[in-house]
């Protein structure tokens, strides 16, 4: 028997955490592994970003790497003993709204990312 699909957005203000909690539960539910991350983390210290290496599981593209935010929307598979999940990592950056109202076009959930030291911000509101 197949498992339900599900496709989950993750939205918030830019800076907030959404590309780096998404790479932390990929690497919690095994769908990284150690080795990649460690990759990320040697990558992202030489370029002077050394808390970057979650966020770049999804922030592929250099352009995002150097700048450090989302540009595109990304998606990755994980599962877990009842579903498979569609992990949709949406910009937070409001030059990139389009990108993020597509990313949540394709949800049939979403996550809201608020920065636990900013709290609701501007994005946050437009997100929403």
């Amino acid at each position: 028997m197949s498992k339900p699909h599900l496709n989950l957005a993750m939205i918030g203000h830019v800076d907030h955490g959404k590309s780096t909690l998404v790479g932390r539960l990929l690497s919690e539910t095994g769908a990284i592994d150690a080795h990649t991350i460690d990759q990320y983390r040697k990558e992202a210290e030489s370029k002077g970003k050394a808390t970057f290496e979650y966020a770049w599981v999804m922030d592929t593209l250099r352009e995002e790497k150097d700048r450090g935010l989302t540009i595109d929307v990304a998606h990755r598979r994980f599962d877990t003993s009842k579903y498979y999940f569609t992990v949709v990592d949406c910009p937070g950056h409001r030059d990139f709204v389009k990108n993020m109202i597509t990313g949540t076009s394709q949800a049939d959930a979403t996550v809201l990312v608020v920065g636990v030291t900013e709290g609701i911000m501007p994005q946050t509101r437009e997100h929403v």
